[in-house]
């Protein structure tokens, strides 16, 4: 099988396509052909040894994947070679084949693609888990959604919208508020590029804050982070609850007297581990998300995909921050 490897830290332009042995569904594990891999931001950190799992190399990156079932190992009950799936898997994605834990495994529906499949479980989870669970959303209330035109922003609007939630999307261009407004967004707002000289921080301030109305947003979604972060906080409502997802623009450092003056909560959002430890209530989750992609109310947006050559490519767009929705690496047969 050939597979697209990280044999030193370094960007995309350090992977290899390289030729592998075909791997072997061990006890309690599934040999999957893989169809379709999303690339997401940790795919851009893993690589460069700046995520928090790292892993021994070789290794390929990508870890949200769609595939077929080829071997079941030792033990495995519920599934049979043929069945279509997808999975959370961290990384190994990017490659021919896989063996993926049977337990984290999820039927891919019937009439969806594996593109599709292949990038629905990481931004779709994490936001249902941040919004619900640590955001504790609730209809009618305004929530601000920073990098509202990626994977995760586009799910938050999508979900904020289906849980009854004003929804303002703030975004960095024209070309992706028209894609939050088409995912359902009530407003949105185009802020300028960081970094931010002090004025150009009390300016998108006031943006932020015009944006949301004098009452304030009571939940703020940021997967950005970095100098956009202290403006979206001054904008917080009383008793607000500010996400905490991922740092692509590095990470920020908040003055806490605005938490005081809002008595507001700072709320850290760590799917993965949430998943780990609370496996019921993720898959509860999971089978919401199902529902809601049944009656139409999500549906992952891919706007771009690569063959597996030129994955490398695929995650070099994702560290540019160009993305609308998501990417996808396909595979070969």
């Amino acid at each position: 099988m050939k597979a697209l490897l990280s044999t030193a830290p370094g960007g995309p332009e350090t992977l290899q396509l390289q030729d592998l042995s075909d791997p072997v569904a061990g006890p309690g594990q599934l040999l999957v052909r893989v169809k379709a891999c999303a690339i997401n931001y940790p795919d851009v950190l893993i690589i460069e040894d700046k995520y928090q799992f790292k892993p021994p190399r070789p290794f390929a990156p990508g870890g949200e994947i769609a595939g077929i079932v080829e071997a079941v190992g030792e033990g495995v009950t519920g599934w049979a070679p043929g069945d279509r799936l997808i999975a959370m898997i961290g990384h190994g994605g990017l490659a021919e084949k896989v063996v993926v834990p049977a337990a984290m495994a999820v039927r891919l529906p019937e009439g969806r693609s594996f593109v599709e499949g292949s990038a629905l479980i990481l931004t779709y989870a994490t936001t249902i888990h941040a919004l619900l669970d640590r955001g504790k959303l609730k209809a009618g209330e305004t929530l601000l959604v920073l990098g509202a035109a990626g994977g995760v922003g586009l799910a938050a609007v999508e979900l904020g919208k289906a849980y009854g939630a004003r929804v303002i999307a703030a975004v960095s261009s024209e070309e992706k508020a028209q894609a939050a407004r088409a995912a359902g967004a009530d407003s949105t707002l185009i802020y300028p590029r960081g970094p931010f000289e002090r004025d150009q921080s009390k300016a998108l301030a006031a943006q932020f804050k015009n944006a949301v109305g004098p009452n304030g947003a009571d939940v703020i979604y940021d997967p950005v982070g970095g100098d956009y972060a202290e403006p979206a906080l001054r904008s917080i409502a009383w008793e607000g609850r500010y996400l905490v997802i991922g740092f692509p623009a590095g990470i920020p450092k908040l003055p806490l007297n605005l938490t005081l003056l809002k008595s507001c909560d700072v709320r850290g959002v760590f799917w993965g581990a949430f998943a780990a430890r609370d496996p019921k209530a993720n898959a509860a989750h999971l089978q919401t998300l199902f529902r809601l992609w049944e009656e139409g109310k999500i549906a992952p947006r891919v706007t771009r995909t690569w063959p597996l050559a030129e994955g490398g490519e695929a995650i070099a767009h994702m560290a540019a921050r160009k993305a609308v929705g998501k990417l996808v690496v396909t595979m070969d047969d």
